[in-house]
């Protein structure tokens, strides 16, 4: 293991690693959202694809941890049963694409993914019918194939809460609970497969300390009826990793 430490510490642009993944806690701590879509595009510039969501996972596995208990409170438990039985389904499917995906090929898939599933949280996308819990079954589904994937799994929630007449808290708190499954997923299906190693697993134990306050700090700051200020600032970091990661700037 302190090989695997050592070489975690060797990693090239491991600076950068800390800077997403600091930036990356305090989006998640004020807004429930956001981890993926700021790590992963800058995570890829370094990492292979594997190795960027083990890392991810790693994070977002523990940080989010100390927020459980009021997210249980504040969620909509029947919404996340469904959005959990999509996750369930949809998601080793989506680590299998991964397994074949270059590295390339990758951070192209991530960081445009990434800016096409902004564009509609930018612009307020709503849905105007009723969602069915069929609809928030398929919308699990679709998060769960994107988690596996790219890691990117909370837009697809995200815009579905946008048509619905959750408050703020509760959107909150069901976004938590349903990464935090999604990770726990996330982690059983790359232990199943065997692609979990140790230098990742080590990279990811450096960047949990630093995560971890900073996810503190930004829910030390998180004020309900400054929800939308709290939305644009997340929006504006999200598109500056997504296009940070693209090949093109390299």
């Amino acid at each position: 293991m302190s090989d695997a430490v050592a070489a975690a510490w060797a990693t090239e642009g491991l600076g950068w690693l800390f800077l997403a993944v600091a930036v990356a806690g305090v989006v998640r701590g004020f807004s429930g959202f956001g981890t993926a879509l700021v790590y992963v595009p800058v995570a890829a510039t370094v990492l292979p694809p594997v190795w960027t969501l083990i890392t991810l996972v790693m994070i977002d596995l523990i940080g989010p941890l100390p927020h459980l208990p009021r997210a249980l409170r504040d969620g909509h438990r029947r919404d996340m049963l469904r959005l959990g039985l999509g996750a369930v389904v949809a998601l080793p499917f989506g680590v299998l694409a991964l397994s074949q995906l270059p590295e390339a090929p990758f951070r192209w898939a991530v960081s445009l993914l990434a800016l096409a599933l902004l564009l509609p949280l930018v612009a307020g996308w709503r849905y105007r019918g009723v969602l069915s819990p069929a609809m928030v079954t398929g919308v699990g589904v679709l998060g769960g194939g994107l988690a596996g994937s790219t890691g990117l799994a909370g837009p697809p929630v995200i815009m579905l809460y946008m048509a619905s007449t959750h408050g703020p808290a509760a959107i909150r708190a069901n976004l938590i609970l349903y990464l935090l499954l999604v990770d726990v997923l996330m982690m059983t299906v790359f232990g199943l497969n065997d692609m979990l190693s140790a230098v990742p697993l080590a990279i990811g134990g450096l960047l949990l300390p630093v995560y971890l306050l900073a996810n503190l700090a930004g829910a030390a700051i998180f004020r309900p009826e400054r929800e939308r200020t709290y939305r644009a600032a997340a929006y504006v970091i999200i598109a500056g990793s997504a296009l940070s990661g693209l090949p093109l700037f390299d």
